[in-house]
């Protein structure tokens, strides 16, 4: 390894750059770690939700120092950080996550008799977690990721993003108190920052098992890459990229006050300097007089917004180069731009065009709309079919739609891992029922989401236990159910 990282192990600062002693602390705390009950594992991912709430103001200050973000952001994403662990601890305990099945044994069953066959889930092993630049504290260093980890039983090694050190290495110093206070092993959590290199050197570390990735289309490919040519392979769960395609129906267009409608889409399209993953970065729109009149309204919007800080020059840059590269396409016109703020806060930029191809598809991180105008549902249904994997795809839409929503719903399911109807895509509800992921290249793998309690089936794998003595099984299996859990035995579900 050549360049310099900082790690937080055992609770302690540590100004050795070795992801080595990482990797080999997770792999030590393996063991012990996943036979915590779901008492002693939901405890601790509220330990770590009080450490973080124990330590916000200081959090607080260093993350908007060192985003750009609002207080009144960076003091939203503390909750959503400390909800989300609190949520992966109730589904701890609950243990539905753990899927426990059993076919009890019928010795006396014709012409062969069935073995006692018991299943469960089991955690990977250790975790490698990428914190993403947009988010601070829900995606980085306590996010999602980490809390569904750890929720599965699989200690983790974090790479805190170089866009915002300080409020890593506090989220984790946070996180090794808990680790410590709950009497769990050193390395179930440890903190690395560094460069590319550190990154692939944590990827390809061989007591890796996993890795959870937020950010570019080109680096969770390198990650992908490197996961790939391991001697032993193992899963990365990357978010990358996407547009996410709003679908505006005739209806809609009639039903709505078009000054707040057009309003609405621009609020979401600029929220946080369109740096949100689910921004809104290409709207079709019906061709005549209503849809002028919404993109003249729209136009206005635009016109009196003012560039937002983003997170770092890089990506400022990037936003520039990219809205760029869009008004030079042939065929696309520039329908408002609005004020910039500096180097680091760019002009907000809406455009127009009838066809789909080039950069006009490809996604501008920022907030930057491209507006794609179409006759019919018969003119709009292959351009959707066209597009690439999306997080989401929203539809707006009255009673009047309803045939036409109808038609396009079969294309989306194969587009996006989250429809919307008559809303915005920007926020994430964190619960039961939320995907957020979507078919290649939105994520690497559309089986998964990245938010909601279903992430946690990216760090388990099935285990089936086939006449194996009472007195060895898991506890999960177990036929007292010691731990209280819902089960589906020989097809039927019990608790």
């Amino acid at each position: 390894m050549t360049d310099q990282a900082t790690s937080i192990i055992a609770g302690t600062d540590s100004e050795q750059p070795d992801v080595a002693a990482a990797t080999a602390a997770a792999a030590e705390a393996f063991g012990a770690y996943r036979a915590t009950s779901p008492e002693e594992r939901s405890a601790f991912l509220e330990a770590v939700a009080a450490e973080i709430e124990a330590d916000k103001d200081a959090i607080i200050v260093e993350a908007v120092r060192e985003s750009g973000l609002p207080e009144g952001r960076i003091t939203g994403e503390v909750g959503r950080t400390t909800g989300q662990l609190r949520l992966f601890a109730g589904v701890v305990k609950q243990g539905d996550h753990q899927g426990v099945r059993i076919d009890a044994a019928l010795p006396d069953r014709t012409p062969l008799p069935r073995a006692d066959i018991r299943q469960r889930m089991v955690p990977l092993g250790p975790v490698a977690v990428f914190g993403a630049s947009n988010f601070p504290l829900a995606f980085s260093t306590a996010g999602g990721d980490t809390a569904s980890a750890l929720a599965a039983g699989c200690p983790v090694v974090v790479k805190g993003h170089p866009a915002h050190p300080v409020t890593g290495t506090l989220v984790a110093r946070a996180i090794t108190r808990a680790v410590e206070r709950s009497g769990l092993p050193a390395g179930v959590f440890s903190f690395v920052l560094g460069g590319i290199e550190t990154g692939q050197d944590l990827v390809k570390d061989p007591r890796i098992a996993a890795v959870g990735f937020t950010g570019s289309r080109g680096g969770g490919l390198a990650l992908v890459q490197a996961a790939a040519a391991r001697e032993v392979p193992i899963p990365v769960y990357a978010e990358m990229s996407s547009i996410n395609p709003v679908v505006v129906l005739p209806g809609a267009l009639a039903g709505n006050d078009t000054a707040a409608f057009a309003q609405a889409y621009v609020g979401s399209l600029t929220l946080g300097s369109g740096q949100f993953c689910t921004n809104p970065g290409l709207l079709f729109l019906p061709s005549g007089e209503e849809g002028d009149a919404f993109l003249r309204a729209a136009a206005e919007a635009v016109t009196g917004a003012t560039g937002q800080t983003m997170l770092t020059p890089g990506i400022a840059e990037a936003y520039r180069s990219g809205t760029a590269a869009l008004r030079d396409v042939t065929g696309v016109r520039v329908v408002a731009e609005g004020t910039a703020a500096g180097d680091l806060a760019p002009a907000p930029q809406v455009v127009e065009t009838s066809t789909l191809g080039g950069p006009v598809a490809d996604e501008v991180f920022g907030a930057s709309g491209v507006v794609v105008r179409y006759d019919d549902v018969a003119d709009l249904l292959p351009r959707l079919e066209g597009l690439e994997g999306q997080l989401t795809a929203t539809i707006h839409a009255t009673d009047s739609d309803t045939e036409a929503a109808r038609a396009l719903l079969p294309v989306l399911e194969t587009k996006a891992g989250r429809i919307l109807f008559n809303g915005w895509p920007t926020g994430v509800e964190v619960g039961h029922a939320m995907v957020h992921g979507g078919p290649f290249p939105a994520t690497s793998d559309a089986r998964t989401t990245s938010v909601g309690s279903l992430a946690i089936e990216r760090f388990q794998r099935p285990v089936a236990y086939q006449d194996v003595p009472a007195a060895l099984l898991p506890e999960a299996v177990r036929d007292d159910n010691p731990w209280g859990l819902l089960r589906r035995v020989d097809g039927t579900l019990e608790q």
